[in-house]
């Protein structure tokens, strides 16, 4: 220590840290208790663990982006073998064919899902690959006017923001409807010649079932790109964006195989048409033939900057979620195209048991006519916390308080119902509320 010291002109620790304010200085290591055996620490955190309730305790109405759905054994089981959870992500295009190979099967599957021509290996998270979806469509069209749904997920529009700040981004917001919808109206009348893309999310926020051909229909015609965020596991049962007009595609893949855990890490999925490939940040894994005749799998197209020149890059986005984006691709796999319809038909059936049976009680209203999927908005007689702190006492999690996000819906709350939500516990929430 004195050496170091001494090369750096200082003759003692408390001169190396002498322009740090005494206020501010730790004064000992008050409040670290004693070392204790490995059984005693085992035992104490057991301890602090149980002042926890954790959602598998309780029957849980919270969704707004994460949502608790089946995960099927094998998906764990897969994804856990050592070749797979140790692989780091692929860089050269001569890694592992496996890795390479699980990728490929994923994007080809989620091209199947949105009906999209391609799709990359998987961003962070929904938000920032909405996000990255935008600077996509600016790099494309060279305008900067971005239009996006207020029904949109908060979040995801506040990701896009940040994104926008440091590149002088012009982001107009469009008001939804009385139904709970996207103006169309309103879209209509901002439509100009500077805006280089519109971006939906279906169903949007609120639960609610967008009418995206419309929207895409009028942007096409004015040169504007459509961006629109969904839940995989609604197109079960909708239509596909990609065949509703949509340009590029973006989500949040957690419900496919992930669990919850506490919001992380997640699936960003991103796909586009042909025309917008080399648009498309991040890695894509492709297919080929070797001299052999042999298929094998290569990286390829790789428009990031660490392997284009910065300037001409859409994206400083360089990595993925290989492994969320694997347990992805062994969920859509073993469900099926029928497994995945009958998941979505029981959220749809469910969530409108659980939404004619509020609207009954008295207090208590459905704020949208909009048809919706899994979710959707009770307007309640009082506080959303209040009630929400009663249900708590009860082992229910309530809904999300809508009032935080939007200050027009004081008193409203964001309800969610999936395919493992029991009639017991909804019962159970009618008869409480």
């Amino acid at each position: 220590m004195g050496e170091m010291l001494s090369s750096i002109g200082k003759r003692s620790v408390d001169e190396l840290f002498a322009d740090i304010p005494d206020n501010v200085k730790l004064k000992g290591l008050k409040g670290i208790p004693d070392g204790c055996s490995e059984v005693e620490l085992k035992n104490g955190l057991a301890s602090l663990s149980r002042k926890n309730a954790p959602a598998g305790s309780c029957v849980s109405f919270l969704g707004a982006g994460s949502c608790e759905h089946f995960m099927p054994s094998v998906v764990n089981h897969i994804i856990s073998r050592s070749e797979f959870y140790t692989a780091y992500t692929p860089y050269q295009p001569e890694m592992s064919q496996g890795i390479l190979q699980a990728i490929f099967e994923y994007q080809s599957m989620i091209c199947d899902l949105t009906g999209m021509d391609a799709a990359n290996a998987s961003m962070y998270d929904g938000a920032t690959a909405l996000a990255e979806a935008v600077s996509a469509s600016i790099c494309h069209t060279g305008k900067k006017k971005v239009l996006i749904s207020k029904a949109v997920h908060p979040n995801y529009r506040q990701v896009v923001r940040t994104y926008g700040e440091g590149f002088g981004w012009e982001i107009l917001e469009l008001d939804y409807d009385n139904t709970g919808v996207t103006d169309i109206k309103v879209f209509e009348k901002m439509l100009d010649d500077k805006v280089a893309c519109v971006v939906l999310a279906n169903p949007n926020f609120f639960g609610n079932i967008e009418n995206i051909k419309v929207f895409t229909s009028a942007a096409r015609s004015k040169g504007i790109m459509s961006i629109v965020s969904v839940d995989p596991i609604s197109l079960g049962i909708l239509k596909r964006p990609g065949d509703l007009g949509a340009d590029i595609v973006t989500g949040e893949g957690q419900s496919l195989g992930l669990p919850r855990n506490f919001g992380g890490p997640c699936l960003g999925i991103f796909a586009v048409k042909k025309e917008y490939l080399r648009l498309m940040p991040g890695r894509i894994v492709g297919e080929t033939i070797d001299k052999e005749g042999r298929r094998g799998y290569v990286l390829t197209l790789q428009a990031r900057e660490q392997h284009i020149r910065r300037e001409k890059a859409s994206s400083n986005i360089c990595s993925n979620e290989a492994l969320c984006a694997l347990a992805a691709a062994v969920y859509l796999a073993v469900m099926g195209k029928q497994g995945l319809r009958e998941v979505a038909n029981q959220c749809l059936q469910k969530a409108n048991y659980l939404k004619e049976k509020i609207s009954r009680i008295k207090g208590y209203s459905i704020a949208f006519k909009a048809p919706s999927f899994k979710e959707f908005v009770v307007k309640a007689p009082s506080a959303i916390g209040k009630i929400n702190r009663m249900l708590a006492k009860k082992s229910i999690i309530g809904g999300l308080d809508l009032g935080q996000y939007y200050p027009e819906f004081k008193n409203h709350m964001l309800l969610c119902v999936t395919e493992l939500t029991k009639k017991e516990g909804m019962d159970k929430l009618a008869s409480l509320l």
